[in-house]
């Protein structure tokens, strides 16, 4: 890839939407006052230039360039937006938001986030109400909320199969994407972002414990890398409230978000090579090892993800939500014994603090409620606020759970996709 090559492309998509010349250009600026002899001020035009990061990647007076353009013919069109997008955020930032010379120049910034829950359930089309809860779900921890990763699902096929063809084959969408999304047009220090992926996918760190694992100092370059990754939706800092002040943790913990990386990293690129060679075969996912302990942390991450949609459920879909984070607490008593708790995931109102347990599993029985009261008495909370346990669950739930009136909510993931 060259910039001459992105300079053609850009020359022939212009060409194809109107009546613009073919004749190579040697410059941005050419390419710019070409686009600009197409807009016709007698209606609104929008110029969308999608993927900016690989268009001007190659070109590094590019926003030099279209900063030029927008001043000297883009800006005078009154009817005319100039959107610029991409899927590496952190190019755009930098180059473009972050760039001074853009200052006052451009007025929306916005950053496109997954799709929810049952806007995903779309994506099955006429199957959706037919598909098994479970399928849908499975599919969904796998991918997130990605409109790309979305449209590879075929509704004829189980979720097993879909999974297969994605994942597990080397002409795969998701086989294949990792490596494409973090290639040097991610941004600078790209392979060291990688390795902060990879330390994640053990379990959520402090920005202190990463740089122990990583035996790095915590630096500037490491607080870029961690604020690049998150504004990407790789990674979420989840620093909630303290339930016992009302004000935010003190120590954060880097979680990560993206639910396709983590499947990628703690599953599919550790059995790379076999995929490859063609000797990573299965009859059923099930079988294979680990499976169910790894699509349980799936399924949690992702309803984590989906905070928002458990309100209705909580009944606070008009309450003043301060925090919704997952929580966890190491203290310990002071003959040192472990006191602490993890909670799933805890929302928090001015006064009441809801621990919802996220299960996936074929059969949940009571003693899911010994697990809960073991964790939620744990929870120091400040004076006058009311701890309520929820629970978010796939799978056969026992009877006697709902009807024991433990917890305050019972929400179904079916719930979730408009089931």
């Amino acid at each position: 890839m060259t910039n001459q090559r992105q300079l053609d492309h850009f020359v022939n998509a212009l060409a194809e939407q109107t009546r613009a010349a073919r004749e190579p250009v040697s410059s941005w600026v050419e390419a710019f006052h070409r686009l600009d002899g197409q807009i016709d001020d007698g209606v609104r035009t929008v110029v969308l230039l999608d993927e900016i990061s690989w268009m001007g990647g190659y070109d590094a007076n590019f926003p030099g360039a279209l900063r030029t353009a927008w001043e000297t013919y883009f800006h005078r069109h009154p009817k005319l937006v100039v959107a610029v997008c991409g899927s590496v955020s952190a190019w755009i930032k930098e180059n473009i938001i972050d760039n001074t010379g853009f200052t006052g120049r451009f007025s929306r910034d916005y950053v496109l986030p997954e799709l929810n829950l049952e806007e995903c359930a779309e994506f099955w089309r006429g199957a959706k109400d037919r598909v098994a809860v479970r399928e849908i779900f499975d599919v969904l921890s796998v991918t997130g909320g990605i409109p790309r990763y979305l449209e590879e699902i075929d509704p004829g096929l189980s979720a097993e199969e879909n999974i297969r063809r994605m994942c597990f084959s080397t002409s795969g969408e998701l086989y294949k994407d990792f490596d494409a999304i973090f290639n040097p047009m991610f941004g600078a220090d790209v392979e060291f972002k990688r390795r902060i992926l990879e330390a994640l996918v053990t379990g959520p760190m402090s920005g202190v414990e990463l740089s122990v694992r990583l035996g790095l100092k915590r630096n500037g370059r490491m607080a870029a890398a961690l604020r690049e990754l998150n504004e990407g939706g790789f990674i979420s800092d989840d620093p909630g409230l303290n339930p016992a002040t009302g004000e935010s943790m003190r120590t954060g913990k880097y979680r990560l978000k993206d639910n396709y990386t983590r499947f990628y990293l703690k599953y599919v690129r550790p059995r790379k090579q076999q995929i490859e060679a063609g000797s990573f075969r299965f009859a059923s996912l099930g079988t294979l090892p680990e499976w169910n302990a790894v699509m349980g942390l799936q399924f949690e991450n992702l309803i984590v993800n989906n905070a928002m949609s458990l309100l209705p459920y909580l009944h606070l879909g008009n309450s003043i939500v301060e925090s919704a984070a997952p929580y966890r607490n190491k203290r310990r008593d002071a003959k040192g014994v472990k006191g602490g708790c993890q909670i799933d995931l805890l929302i928090q109102t001015p006064m009441t603090a809801y621990a919802v347990e996220v299960k996936r599993k074929w059969e949940i029985d009571e003693s899911i409620i010994d697990e809960m009261e073991s964790r939620i008495v744990r929870i120091p909370l400040r004076k006058g606020m009311t701890s309520r346990p929820v629970l978010v669950y796939e799978g056969e739930l026992a009877p006697y759970v709902e009807g024991s009136g433990y917890f305050d909510a019972v929400i179904p993931a079916a719930k979730l996709i408009g089931r």
